[in-house]
């Protein structure tokens, strides 16, 4: 089974090194058989944007909405390719419910994914936000999702750089732990971190399970693993959900056409 495992921006930020390091967590993940292989979405713009939002931490979905485009090509390039499945890696979900429109294929959001996997082993869940931005973005998208009575609270830890942050580690558990307890205090019985360069590419779920003392959800666990459920089960998304626009190309997504 090959998987398309696709980062929600064009641009690459971490050394070779860094890539391979990821690449081997995230197939860690997946069954004996299951190869799963990172892409990247071309440039279609909205990266300056990205740099702006960034530099005011305002990142509350504007970023997103500007790369769906690019995602929906990539999505159907991997369709045509061979991929059994496509895992959407951000774990605010961009692109993911319009993607399912052009291709049959599996496509797989980590965020929704996770989040009916914590509604099933608990009573209510708290979300772990790496900026204030971030946990904003968060109940909205949880409200759309029609699950906010499930989640206790989204509290954020307010630290989020670019590139790899394995060199913050400390500072990372340290403030994912504090926030994590506040959550719990408030009634979470589950938790679940959102951007996945904190966790579990830095910090990893079960080591902030062992100090909270419950389940902290693996996103990206979780999201392959669906994966592998719906191709090994052969089935996808609904076409009653998700109506399919049979035929579509790569091309169709930036070739200006008549209106």
């Amino acid at each position: 089974m090959r998987i398309m495992y696709l980062n929600h921006q064009s641009k690459r930020e971490g050394t070779p090194e860094y890539e391979a390091r990821i690449a081997a967590l995230v197939n860690s993940y997946a069954s004996p058989g299951t190869s799963v292989e990172i892409h990247y979405p071309e440039n279609l713009g909205g990266t300056e944007v990205l740099s702006h939002l960034r530099k005011s931490q305002a990142l509350a979905g504007l970023h997103h909405a500007l790369e769906v485009p690019s995602l929906v090509k990539k999505t159907i390039e991997a369709e045509r390719l061979g991929y059994d499945a496509v895992v959407f890696s951000n774990t605010f979900d961009p692109g993911v419910e319009v993607a399912r429109c052009a291709v049959r294929i599996p496509v797989i959001g980590v965020l929704r994914a996770s989040c009916h996997f914590a509604a099933s082993i608990c009573d209510r869940f708290g979300l772990i936000a790496p900026l204030d931005s971030h946990a904003l973005y968060a109940r909205h998208i949880m409200e759309n999702y029609r699950i906010g009575s499930f989640v206790s609270g989204i509290k954020a830890i307010n630290t989020y750089e670019t590139g790899d942050l394995s060199a913050h580690r400390s500072l990372i558990l340290e403030r994912m732990l504090a926030v994590g307890k506040e959550l719990i205090a408030e009634g979470a019985h589950a938790l679940i971190p959102l951007g996945g360069r904190l966790v579990p590419y830095v910090v990893s779920p079960l080591e902030l399970e062992a100090e909270l003392k419950v389940p902290v959800i693996n996103t990206k666990l979780v999201g392959i693993r669906q994966a592998e459920t719906l191709v090994n089960g052969k089935t996808s998304h609904s076409l009653k959900s998700y109506p399919w626009a049979a035929g579509l190309t790569p091309e169709n997504v930036t070739r200006r056409g008549e209106a």
